[in-house]
């Protein structure tokens, strides 16, 4: 029976026997629930395969075939779980449509209609999943002869929310040991709480005052160093011996949760409102500002991935290129600063 019912999907389902170079019968969603669509579907896909197999045409490919060889490709990407996903909310749109069938009018229907039921930040994940795909078939996989233009929602440059340093000191004085410590590791190393949290001694090397991240903690999938400043390295010393293996650990165990009912009562207790745990990252970036850190070293310490994650820092602090612009005082030493007319007078 070419055309056929599944039990888990909604859509009309294509049988066809193998073709020159394949070794079984090929089975494809159609993407339509409705039978007269279902049979023009196979119509033309089982002409395209005659002229594949006897006139050697180029084969067309569906977004099922693209999704299947990007999924095996991109497996090992910390962000797999939710690429899967994204493309399963993508499939009703996309499913049984062959990749050149994909074009802007498409895409931007997808666009607006997921914009309608989620952030247009979140409609941004949705569209650079697309983008990417239609990009490997193009570059890599030389499936399609061009890719349609993808355009993104242009977005806010995000949530900077930071404590000055005696902010901090409160927060810190009201924290119970365990996170008072990490808290504090975090704002003198800039590393994201899963780091934190997850760190483990053999990560970490005191002769040299720097920590190890794995790769598999980062999208780029490469390890990083981080370098420990005195404080930073002290705080690891004294928890020396609390736990084998991780660094950060509370009555034995290893620490899964930081934004607990203590972290909120000591935030209550400061007198500091509407502050996440990773905002301890943006007091880290904040700081390293105003002590006039320059953007490519505040980029290596934090570990961003682009010199745009980093300057959106630049305004918050303008008082920390003080320094810098001081460098020009002596240039000009001894300059008359008197305008021509006061001098004349």
């Amino acid at each position: 029976m070419p055309l056929y019912r599944r039990k888990d999907s909604p859509y009309w389902w294509v049988k066809l026997p193998p073709i020159r170079g394949e070794s079984k019968p090929l089975s494809r969603s159609t993407g339509t629930p409705n039978r007269k669509q279902a049979q023009e579907f196979h119509d033309r896909l089982k002409a395209e395969r005659w002229n594949q197999d006897k006139l050697g045409a180029k084969p067309r490919y569906t977004w099922q075939d693209a999704v299947v060889k990007y999924l095996l490709e991109t497996s090992h990407k910390r962000t797999h779980k939710q690429d899967k996903a994204y493309l399963a909310w993508l499939d009703p749109e996309l499913g049984g449509k062959c990749l050149d069938e994909i074009d802007r009018t498409l895409i931007d229907k997808i666009k607006f209609q997921r914009a309608e039921i989620a952030s247009k930040a979140t409609a941004n994940r949705y569209l650079a999943v697309i983008r990417t795909i239609l990009r490997k078939a193009w570059r890599e996989w030389e499936w399609i002869e061009r890719v349609p233009t993808v355009t993104l929602f242009r977005e806010s440059a995000g949530r900077i929310r930071y404590l000055t340093p005696d902010q901090f000191a409160r927060l810190h004085v009201e924290l119970p040991p365990h996170l008072a410590d990490m808290a504090l590791f975090a704002v003198m190393t800039g590393l994201r709480q899963a780091n934190v949290k997850g760190l483990r001694w053999v990560d970490v090397d005191l002769r040299a005052n720097h920590v190890r991240v794995a790769g598999e903690n980062f999208k780029n999938g490469r390890s990083q160093g981080f370098p420990l400043n005195e404080m930073a390295a002290a705080l690891l010393q004294k928890r020396i011996g609390q736990h084998p293996d991780f660094v950060f650990s509370y009555r034995g165990d290893p620490i899964t949760n930081v934004s607990t009912k203590a972290w909120w009562a000591a935030l209550d207790r400061a007198g500091i409102e509407n502050f996440r745990w990773h905002d301890l990252r943006h007091t880290f970036a904040t700081w390293h500002r105003q002590a006039g850190t320059p953007t490519h070293e505040l980029q290596m310490l934090g570990g961003w991935l682009t010199r745009a994650m980093v300057d959106r820092y630049a305004h918050i602090a303008p008082e920390g290129l003080q320094q810098a612009s001081a460098r020009l005082n002596n240039v000009l030493e001894g300059y008359d600063l008197a305008t021509p007319d006061e001098k004349r007078g």
